[in-house]
């Protein structure tokens, strides 16, 4: 049994007009004809009496109306999927799918590893798993696109239920060989004399890095930027320096001898958190709020050398 089919074939086309922005693009997702679209569409708005989007020269953008709407299809097709997965799962959790967002540092080694463990409990059990930025993440969860989002967060989200929540200290990766790897922790000052590589902006990381620098009055010259934590970690390795990350990113090479971590001791490094988030008021499929348990055992626990 399709979720789909408990839901209205016009709501199911809105809402994907309100994801991809285009008649044109939805149509190809739906694999239907845009006019099939536009004719669901245009019955709504007639039933509703009011437009449900604003057309641009470049797509369409939903209206006040429309978001309204749309808030309420996504809410009926979570609960669709809901059900679904529930009825499948009343033999146990022989089946089911779980949908993940996360920022990129959780995708390395982390969540891999968890989705493994978990499967030798429930091995019927599929995952779909997207990395972005902490944005991207919590969009994710806002718009129904993921049922579970595992990033990092400087600040509250109207919609957003944290499930989890811990501080996320920031730490200085180095090879256990560095200069500095005698050190649990070290401060900017003594960072500045060595090569650095840095995430980009968008990344908590190295935002909450910026402040601190800025506060401290240091200006560092990055040897590398880039937005892929696997390069920055090469780099370390490889004899290029110091990089800057997350303790859970990092966590499994600490263990492992291939790095050595030491947090940066410095004011506002610790303004950030972990969280666990799922969409506010939504309840979750049994294999998703299964897993959400699991990923909540998994996370406490700092582990550095």
């Amino acid at each position: 049994m399709s979720s789909h089919r408990l839901q209205e074939t016009s709501l199911r086309y809105f809402l994907e007009v309100v994801r991809s922005g285009s008649l044109t693009e939805a149509a190809s997702r739906l694999n239907v004809s845009a006019s099939a679209i536009s004719r669901q569409v245009a019955m709504l708005e007639e039933l509703l009496g009011v437009p449900l989007f604003e057309r641009r020269p470049r797509g369409m953008a939903p209206s006040a109306a429309g978001e309204l709407l749309a808030a309420h299809a996504r809410r009926g097709a979570l609960e669709a999927e809901r059900v679904v997965s529930d009825i499948q799962g009343l033999q146990g959790l022989r089946r089911g799918r779980v949908r993940i967002a996360c920022s990129s540092g959780f995708a390395n080694e982390f969540l891999p590893q968890a989705i493994v463990s978990f499967r030798v409990l429930y091995p019927g059990i599929q995952f779909d798993l997207k990395a972005g930025s902490p944005t991207d993440v919590t969009e994710a969860v806002l718009l129904g696109d993921a049922d579970i989002g595992l990033t990092y967060s400087r600040a509250a989200v109207q919609g957003i239920r944290v499930a989890h929540r811990q501080a996320a200290s920031v730490f200085a990766i180095m090879r256990p060989d560095h200069a500095l790897a005698r050190l649990r922790s070290v401060t900017l000052a003594q960072m500045l004399p060595y090569p650095l590589a840095l995430s980009g902006p968008d990344n908590t990381v190295r935002q909450l890095f910026d402040v601190a620098c800025s506060n401290r009055g240091l200006v560092f010259e990055p040897a590398l930027v880039s937005n892929r934590f696997e390069a920055l970690a090469s780099f370390v390795q490889q004899g290029g320096g110091l990089a800057i990350a997350g303790e859970i990113t990092v966590r499994d090479r600490v263990r492992r001898g291939e790095l050595h971590a030491a947090e940066i001791r410095e004011r506002g490094m610790r303004e950030r958190s972990v969280e666990l988030q799922t969409l506010a008021d939504r309840t979750l499929p049994e294999v998703a709020q299964t897993f959400l348990e699991f990923l909540r055992e998994a996370l406490p626990g700092p582990a550095t050398r």
